[in-house]
């Protein structure tokens, strides 16, 4: 008995050392660059805050990354996965905004390498090292452990070109609230790369319950001018040329239906029955968010005047 009862003690005092298993896999998207693509569902238990992605990129001295994860330990398996690749230092860290499943990893990079941050200034603003998030919350202590909330060291507020070894990265905000009040999207020149973060999405229906139908549309326009061949969203797994098309299609047909239904005199309390987006039915996350982008939507244009 007392050796039975000594292998569960043991067993528990294992696996309660283990850390949540991530399963990443990188997906390479050209020569220096590649993806961790999360899953097309909302953050869990289960998935450990995995569902949105973050990009890897070697300038051939070190790594610079397009956002960072959810946790500590995601980054930390992340960068295992790096390694196994070429094993180089993380130089910087570009975090596109505030939403906390895009950047908490950055504290396992700050930690293990003193990466440079560089990002959105609403990290900083509605953020302290005490802040509690989202993921510290709902995810279970084997993903979260470790997580520390840090500080964005340089902020863009406008559109801004770093050199990163010899690599040039341009970085450039939206300039109005689009997914979020403070959104960034980055562009290499060199193997002609744009990172959207959540200002496109493909294979899941957007959550705009921070943005602007308005602003989301801008930065569509402002994205079509760049000159690029892959485009990283946020969140999905197109990450080809095509990217972006389910997400202009969506704002814009969203757009283009509550200023119909203001016209017609729909109230807001009937908006959400009247606008369905069945186009979208079949993509993840549609129950769980496209009535409320719907409602959010009329509220933002049942007084708008065409720029």
């Amino acid at each position: 008995m007392k050796k039975i009862i000594s292998g569960i003690v043991a067993l528990g005092l294992s696996t309660s050392v283990f850390a949540f298993d991530y399963k990443l896999e990188p997906k390479k998207i050209n020569d220096n660059t590649w993806c961790f693509l999360g899953k097309l569902e909302a953050p869990s238990k289960h998935n450990g805050g995995f569902m949105s992605n973050h990009c890897f990129v070697s300038t051939g001295k070190s790594y610079l990354l397009v956002d960072a994860g959810a946790t500590y330990e995601l980054a930390k398996q992340a960068y295992e996965k790096m390694s196994e690749i070429k094993k180089l230092p993380v130089k910087t860290v570009f975090l596109t905004h505030e939403h906390d499943d895009h950047w908490l990893g950055a504290s396992f990079y700050k930690e293990k390498f003193d990466a440079k941050i560089i990002g959105s200034s609403s990290i900083n603003k509605n953020y302290t090292k005490d802040s509690k998030t989202r993921m510290f919350k709902m995810l279970p202590k084997d993903a979260i452990k470790n997580t520390k909330i840090v500080r964005v060291e340089q902020e863009i507020k406008e559109a801004t070109s770093i050199k990163v070894d010899d690599m040039e990265v341009q970085i450039i905000p939206v300039g109005r609230k689009a997914h979020t009040s403070d959104d960034l999207f980055v562009y290499i020149p060199s193997n002609k790369t744009l990172f959207s973060s959540d200002l496109v999405m493909n294979g899941r229906i957007t959550s705009n319950r921070d943005g602007s139908v308005i602003g989301q549309l801008k930065a569509v326009e402002m994205m079509e001018k760049m000159d690029y061949e892959n485009l990283i969203p946020g969140h999905g797994h197109d990450t080809s040329k095509n990217a972006i098309n389910e997400t202009k299609q969506y704002f814009t047909l969203l757009k283009q239906r509550v200023l119909e239904a203001v016209e017609e005199e729909i109230g807001s309390a009937e908006v959400t029955k009247h606008i369905k987006m069945e186009e979208f039915k079949d993509k993840a996350l549609y129950e769980e968010l496209n009535s409320r982008n719907v409602f959010d939507a009329y509220n933002e244009l049942e007084f708008y005047e065409e720029e």
